[in-house]
């Protein structure tokens, strides 16, 4: 089989994302909402998921980047009759005390040389592909009703040849800015010249008051603007991916919809943004999880809407799927799992707040009330069997990853109550941390020197490298430098890659490897002091990247395809957090 990349650039503004593909057309966005029904849809159905292109008239080749430190696109067009660029954006920026966001995207085409003739097809859709919309010209506009709220293309172009999808030459800068609800009634050109500057400033501004080390700072600054714009700034959500149902391997059935938090993930994310300095988006964060955490009952899902809702009840829709992969699934079912390592993750966001001096916890009055509901739910679920980590569908197990998390939890927590001085506290969650040591220790076979998954269990899984990070094990000691052995020896690749576990699951074996899982093997080896091999490992993956230096979820060994929902967040995640480990390690100056 051929090598598979994606071949789709992401720009975002924290209110929707959307991809551009080579070949011009947005092949995936969602309005109003990171989760809401598509406009563009063709990177699931090509007949169904409408389309919004620029092409020329004969055949061309293009190429992609992002304009320096920014989430401005362009693709650059070459024909036999000229050369232009597309740039594409997602109007971004502060102004009137608030961050200026609107569901619009500006595409402006500008002549780079010759006499291209081009044409524009803008075609959204509604109802999953099921619904064309009505359209409505206007002098210098066209409506499109029938969705959710009107959206309306405003142009320099003749209506007449974006109606009619006629050809004509490129020989002046031409606009198109689509907009969802509002009416645009601002001058084009200088409103899109002037939010394109704007957009720009911004993003460049982000980049210069981040901490990124020196240790390849570019890989580490895309995957910061990328990690930014998958966070819904309205409540400070941040997703796995914009898109649903991209498979783990070709014809798979391991289809899922990504486009949700998942508070497992808490932690990485979290170290994330604190490792690059940003806390504004922590803090968003930080509220998301709490406004969570106190509404919830006993019990937290895995994950969440972007607006908190717990209902992701899932469903298939009737498109074609990428490259013919079904099922296209929309809402995810892992939201009714049992998971139960989400109560450590969200006792350790929370850490920052007490432990930082950058932040003022006395501001709070209900510390010991919050941090004892949650204490409590750690204490209620120890001793469960749950799905894991990997959200195992029909296997439960009383598993090494979610001890250890409620085992970190636990020591959060004493830290926490020291600082607000409840010594009742302190000891409670502290009894409960030994608690789940034993639980981990369960987990340990003596013979192989390595922690299993589960108790019980023979069956190795990457998730349990995080014993070394975490500093469950010291990572000094040979019990982690052991572990750390058995693990590469059974699930890493001869390519460097990892996978999650070998053994079967609800769907068979799996067929590619988890590019996170790579990456917290890198940390790994930071951790333990093999320096060498980490920085090597972690140059090794970046080949993995499509030409946006984007990552995906998952790469198949044999031909290093990117398979899986793209791009993957807790990939850049991953990613970013290796790197920070590293330069931390080699603690090099900026100019080396």
């Amino acid at each position: 089989m051929e090598k598979h990349i994606y071949e789709t650039g992401l720009i975002g503004n924290c209110a929707y994302l959307a991809h551009v593909h080579k070949n011009t057309n947005i092949v995936w966005m969602c309005w109003p909402r990171f989760d809401s029904d598509f406009i563009f849809g063709g990177l699931l159905d090509t007949k169904k998921g409408g389309e919004f292109s620029i092409l020329p008239a004969d055949e061309y080749t293009s190429k992609q980047y992002y304009l320096e430190n920014t989430n401005v696109l362009c693709t650059e067009i070459t024909c036999s009759n000229g050369r232009y660029r597309i740039i594409d954006f997602a109007p971004r920026f502060y102004q009137f005390d608030r961050y200026f966001k609107p569901l619009m995207l500006i595409r402006k085409v500008e002549l780079l040389d010759g006499n291209p003739r081009i044409k524009v097809k803008c075609r959204p859709v509604g109802n999953y592909g099921e619904r064309n919309l009505d359209i409505i010209p206007g002098s210098n506009h066209i409506k499109y009703v029938g969705y959710e709220e009107k959206m309306r293309l405003t142009s320099n172009i003749p209506v007449s040849y974006l109606l009619e999808g006629h050809y004509f030459v490129l020989n002046e800068t031409k606009y198109l800015l689509l907009s969802y609800g509002d009416v645009f009634d601002a001058p084009l050109i200088s409103t899109a010249e002037h939010f394109l500057t704007e957009t720009i400033h911004y993003w460049r501004l982000w980049i210069k008051h981040s901490t990124i080390a020196s240790f390849h700072q570019p890989h580490v600054i895309r995957s910061a603007l990328t990690l930014k714009i998958h966070q819904y700034e309205d409540t400070g959500a941040i997703i796995a991916a914009s898109t649903t149902s991209l498979p783990e391997s070709d014809k798979c059935g391991r289809n899922w919809d990504y486009r949700y938090c998942w508070l497992r993930d808490t932690y990485y994310v979290i170290s994330a943004l604190n490792h690059i300095g940003h806390f504004e988006e922590m803090e968003k964060y930080f509220s998301y999880v709490n406004d969570i955490s106190v509404s919830e009952g006993f019990r937290y899902q895995p994950l969440y809407s972007i607006t908190g809702q717990r209902n992701l009840q899932e469903k298939t829709v009737n498109l074609e799927g990428y490259l013919g992969n079904q099922p296209v699934r929309i809402g995810n079912q892992a939201s009714e799992h049992i998971q139960n390592d989400i109560y450590g993750q969200v006792m350790i966001s929370l850490l920052p707040l007490y432990v930082d001096y950058r932040y003022v916890y006395r501001e709070r009055n209900d510390s010991d009330k919050w941090i004892a509901y949650v204490l409590d739910k750690i204490e209620r679920t120890i001793d469960e069997k749950d799905a894991g980590i990997w959200e195992f569908r029909n296997i439960a197990n009383v598993h090494c990853y979610s001890n250890l998390f409620q085992w970190a939890g636990c020591a959060a927590a004493a830290k926490m109550a020291r600082t607000i001085g409840n010594a009742t506290l302190e000891e409670n969650a502290l009894t409960l941390q030994r608690k789940a040591a034993s639980h981990i220790e369960s987990c340990y076979d003596p013979v192989r020197r390595v922690y299993t998954n589960a108790t019980g269990s023979k069956y190795l899984d990457a998730s349990t490298l995080q014993l070394i990070m975490m500093h469950y094990l010291d990572p000094a000691s040979d019990r982690a430098k052991d572990h750390l052995k058995a693990l590469e020896a059974e699930l890493k690749t001869p390519k460097g890659l990892f996978y999650r576990y070998l053994h079967e699951d609800d769907f068979g074996k799996p067929q590619t490897t988890f590019l996170i899982c790579a990456f917290w093997y890198v940390e790994a080896l930071a951790a333990v002091g093999r320096i060498d091999d980490a920085v090597r490992e972690f140059e090794n993956l970046l080949q993995y990247a499509n030409h946006l230096l984007l990552f995906s979820e998952d790469i198949d060994e044999a031909t290093g395809s990117q398979w899986g929902n793209f791009p993957q967040t807790y990939s850049h995640v991953g990613l970013m957090n290796a790197a920070y480990r590293i330069a931390t390690k080699l603690d090099r100056p900026l100019f080396v």
